[in-house]
């Protein structure tokens, strides 16, 4: 899975850093800079989550990669 923002509908709020902090900055004005590397840690999966939840822009969506996608071998 990934993280990834609208920047047409960022409005800078900065509350997705504070519950993404590891995969969410802020860029020189403010807004929203994602990692677009995908993760499948469950613990980053939680925090994405809240993040996502926690816009007030609805700015942020959690996209599932080919790779999360994919049942895993035990």
């Amino acid at each position: 899975m990934r993280v990834t923002v609208d920047p047409v509908r960022c409005e800078g709020h900065g509350i997705c850093c504070l519950f993404f902090g590891e995969r969410i900055d802020l860029d020189d004005w403010g807004y929203a800079a994602v990692d677009p590397a995908p993760f499948d840690d469950i613990r980053l999966a939680r925090k994405a989550r809240r993040a996502v939840a926690a816009c007030p822009e609805g700015a942020l969506a959690i996209e599932i990669t080919a790779a999360s996608a994919a049942p895993r071998r035990h």
